[in-house]
């Protein structure tokens, strides 16, 4: 019957389409793969051996050419390496050499060291007895005022602490501009503190176990306070040899002791003051004598 549908060709019937390859998204990357020598080293190569230049030389001058470099050579690292090893024992001696030169070096310091310390001590004993001889019955006076004795009596001992929680971060604190605060005390601080001792009326002070004399320095490196060059540590523990009564009052009255209130009222910096029985104070580490003597007078000044 005309009419009637035909069926559809059967799939079996087509030709069968092969699969993609795996690395079709890929194509550069397999070109390079493919052909990763340059087809112009191929071509030299193929021109080289067409020419017969490849490979080894073939003509016996470029043999011996060949032969003579190599030995060349050979004999290049046989002589570097023997005057290496020659080399190593010059070496090595030399190096013994500049160690026991260094070790002698430093022999020879020591010893300098050691008798550095011996004069230094021997001089400031020859100060104190040239200090402790009697002139005009005020020799122990002047010892005693110039921290070349000991010190020890009745006095005061003031102790002098930063403020609780006080940080050593950023500027210093109380500095001239701004009078910022970080609740330490400062070199300047101690000043007043030992000079308002001084002008009360004590005979000797010490700070921390380091006697002040006439010379004594105090001030500040980093945030650290130094007394004649050494650091100190809070608590500042300061002694005062002097009438325990009249010098505790009178520091109080001071303008320098009503500084020291300021810094406790404004700033959190704590101290206590207590008459003590009896305070002992070493003699000063150090101490430079100087003498003076009256100056000519000059012709014709009445």
């Amino acid at each position: 019957m005309c009419g009637m549908s035909q069926p559809p060709p059967s799939r079996s019937s087509a030709s069968p389409v092969p699969p993609a390859r795996p690395d079709a998204s890929m194509s550069l990357l397999t070109h390079v793969m493919d052909h990763s020598l340059d087809e112009g080293y191929a071509e030299a190569s193929a021109r080289r051996e067409a020419q017969g230049t490849a490979g080894l030389p073939r003509t016996l001058k470029a043999k011996l050419g060949l032969a003579a470099g190599l030995v060349l050579a050979a004999m290049v690292v046989t002589l570097g390496a023997a005057e290496a090893r020659i080399a190593a024992p010059v070496l090595a001696k030399e190096r013994h050499e500049l160690i026991d030169r260094v070790e002698r070096a430093d022999e020879r310091a020591n010893g300098l060291e050691r008798d550095i310390e011996r004069l230094r001590t021997d001089v400031a004993a020859r100060q104190r007895a040239a200090l402790q001889q009697p002139s005009g019955g005020q020799g122990e006076l002047v010892a005693l005022l110039s921290g070349a004795t000991e010190a020890r009596g009745p006095g005061v001992k003031l102790v002098v602490d930063d403020a609780k929680g006080a940080s050593s971060k950023g500027g210093g604190p109380r500095e001239s501009s701004g009078f910022s605060d970080t609740g330490r005390l400062r070199d300047r601080d101690m000043q007043k503190i030992v000079n308002g001792l001084w002008q009360s009326g004590a005979e000797a002070v010490s700070i921390n176990g380091q006697r002040l004399t006439a010379l004594s320095a105090i001030r500040a490196a980093g945030d650290a306070i130094l007394v004649d060059n050494r650091p100190l540590v809070p608590p500042y523990e300061v002694l005062a040899v002097g009438d325990k009564k009249r010098l505790g009052t009178a520091f109080q009255d001071s303008a320098d002791g009503q500084y020291l209130h300021v810094l406790q009222e404004s700033y959190g910096i704590r101290y206590t003051l207590s008459p003590v029985d009896e305070v002992r104070l070493p003699a000063a580490s150090s101490l430079t004598v100087r003498t003076a003597t009256a100056a000519e007078q000059q012709k014709g000044a009445s």
